[in-house]
């Protein structure tokens, strides 16, 4: 059995996103190939994650904050913004983008391994800066 407090989360920065973001990994190991993952992330307010891709289908509950996603290699801000406890599904190699509004914006996200991103921009990718 696993139980996890919020306030126990263990945040770390992540690499692969850009500066501000910060994940808490809750169960399994994004490098294992077949690891059932569950990992939180959360944004600073006023955030965006250019569009990307990811390896693996992943599912995304908003916890916290408000957020939006778009899809497709181009980002275009449109509508509003989600609330807690939106869901969004993303198949794999599916591009896709997001940002928050006015305030930081936790979510939870589900995959099987292994994790990765690619951004479309290369520049975009914070990893090579």
């Amino acid at each position: 059995m696993t139980l996890l407090r919020p306030d126990k989360l263990a945040w770390q920065d992540d690499p692969g996103l850009p500066k501000g973001a910060q994940i808490a990994i809750l169960l399994g190991d994004p490098t294992k190939a077949g690891d059932v993952v569950v990992l939180r992330a959360k944004f600073p307010a006023n955030y965006q994650v250019p569009p990307h891709t990811h390896p693996h289908a992943e599912a995304v509950t908003l916890i916290s904050g408000s957020i939006d996603f778009g899809v497709g290699e181009k980002v275009e801000k449109t509508g509003d913004l989600i609330k807690p406890g939106a869901f969004f599904a993303q198949p794999a190699n599916h591009a896709h983008y997001g940002w928050t509004g006015d305030q930081e914006a936790i979510i939870e996200v589900h995959f099987v391994g292994p994790g990765g991103i690619t951004y479309i921009n290369p520049a975009d990718d914070p990893r090579k800066k």
